[in-house]
């Protein structure tokens, strides 16, 4: 089957992502990942993304950040079905294509988007971000990678 790219989302967008266990080959199960940066490598989009799970939401450390169904609109717009925290440390950029990304169960679409991060929540990604180190920090804006 050949290799499918996306159009480019949005910082802040969540999308469905097989996240890597180790580099380069695919997780074996697809998850929410957060959109932190968006970009071209190779004249291919790609992204830089935040892992997402569904475990251990209520146990969250300074650089991550959960999404709550009592968030209720927040909830809603992250296309989310179960309570989903992200953490902030876990990132990694891959393309935007078919081998690493694609549509969710639920959806009817057929881009790998979830949903998106609302403006209610980003503070909870700002305070999570402001756990990491400087350098951290500045990959997640543009700098280093």
């Amino acid at each position: 089957m050949p290799t499918l790219w996306y159009a480019e989302p949005s910082p802040g967008d969540i999308v469905w992502c097989r996240f890597p266990q180790d580099l380069p080959i695919p997780g074996p199960k697809p998850r929410p990942a957060l959109v932190l940066k968006c970009g071209l490598v190779e004249d291919k989009p790609a992204l830089l993304v935040a892992y997402g799970t569904s475990r251990n939401t209520q146990q969250l450390y300074a650089d991550e950040f959960a999404i709550y169904p009592r968030d209720e609109i927040g909830f809603r717009r992250a296309g989310l079905s179960f309570a989903t925290k992200f953490n902030l440390k876990k990132t990694v950029q891959l393309p935007y294509n078919s081998i690493w990304f694609g549509p969710p169960p639920q959806g009817s679409g057929v881009t790998p988007k979830l949903g998106e991060l609302h403006p209610q929540l980003v503070k909870r990604l700002h305070a999570a971000a402001s756990a990491l180190s400087p350098r951290e920090r500045e990959t997640l804006k543009g700098g280093d990678e």
